[in-house]
């Protein structure tokens, strides 16, 4: 009869605003270890927040930083990541490195004038640097501007040359509904949502492609739809992407469990984020499947969907490590 495997995969994603998915893994996992569990430290990311340092560390890359502006237009740097592979160099943007909602204070929110032109001049830097394929990963913009500053960006640089794009998305929100559903989170009142849906629906209407109506197009308050319709992007659910990159269902069938987690589980998380993800893939493969997260807003029902065994919260490194060891007495 074969031995059952004692190892702890730990496959957060980050919590955002307090810690990335390298913190939480590694919190959680000292936790484990206290206790006399080997752990395999596997953070993660959907696409969103996070996804430059998560893939940039997995895949041993290098950063690099250009010159580019805020969603304000201020000059600013940004990082982003180079990774070498048997088919040429690949590089990895993040958005929210040039246009997320972090950069600008709650003050200077600015609805309309936030642009997604620094993301554009990231993606242009990185085609400079010789990348064949870029991926972007969207998620934590301040910007609604269904990527026209982007676009306008790649244009004005001479567009994308040989290089191919591929969108990483963390929500399934198609384009026309982008300031509906995210655009209050950037300051929006309730009136300036209302126009902000026109100006998306005009500028659909005047893309070589119309992004309304499919899947993923809304991410980052269009940007992804509108790459999609003027570049030829590629969309992709970004949780998925992730976990098939790091080989995780291997590492997760070689587990004894695995636990996950992120900053708030709430009717969201359903919806292709890392934990749903995690989850699911734990339940076909029959491995027991754990959470930390840094606050619990979900239903029971939302709990059964999701099928976690034990859901534990924790906001400082000190409690996600005292989870760590609440799990390692439960296993």
């Amino acid at each position: 009869m074969p031995a059952i495997p004692r190892t702890i995969l730990v496959a957060p994603d980050a919590f955002k605003g307090t810690f990335s998915a390298s913190e939480i893994a590694q919190a959680i996992g000292r936790g484990l270890a206290q206790r006399g569990w080997p752990v395999e430290l596997c953070p993660l990311a959907d696409g969103g927040e996070g996804t430059l340092e998560v893939l940039v560390a997995a895949l041993d890359g290098e950063l690099v930083m250009a010159q580019t502006s805020d969603p304000l237009g201020r000059p600013i740097e940004a990082a982003f990541g180079l990774v070498e592979g048997r088919g040429g160099v690949a590089a990895i943007v993040e958005s929210a490195k040039a246009s997320g909602l972090d950069l600008v204070s709650e003050d200077e929110r600015d609805p309309f004038g936030a642009s997604t032109a620094g993301t554009g001049e990231l993606i242009l830097a990185a085609r400079a640097a010789g990348a064949r394929v870029i991926y972007l990963g969207v998620g934590g913009s301040a910007t609604t501007d269904g990527g026209s500053g982007a676009i306008r960006a790649i244009k004005q640089g001479g567009g994308l040359g040989q290089s191919r794009l591929v969108v990483l998305c963390d929500v399934r929100t198609p384009f026309e509904d982008a300031a509906r559903v995210f655009a209050s989170q950037k300051g929006a009142s309730i009136e300036d949502v209302r126009r902000l849906t026109q100006r998306l629906g005009g500028l659909a209407r005047g893309y070589a492609r119309d992004p309304r109506g499919r899947p993923m197009t809304g991410a980052a308050g269009g940007l992804s739809g509108g790459l999609w319709a003027e570049c030829g992007a590629e969309l992709v659910a970004g949780a998925p992407f992730v976990l098939d990159l790091l080989g995780f269902d291997p590492r997760m069938r070689a587990a004894r469990a695995v636990v996950t987690g992120e900053g708030r589980l709430d009717d969201s998380s359903l919806a292709g984020k890392v934990v749903s993800e995690v989850a699911t893939r734990a339940r076909q493969a029959g491995v027991p499947c754990h959470a930390v997260v840094g606050q619990r807003a979900l239903d029971a029902f939302g709990l059964r969907i999701l099928d976690l065994q034990v859901v534990l919260e924790a906001g400082t490194a000190r409690q996600l490590s005292a989870a760590g060891r609440k799990l390692a007495e439960l296993l």
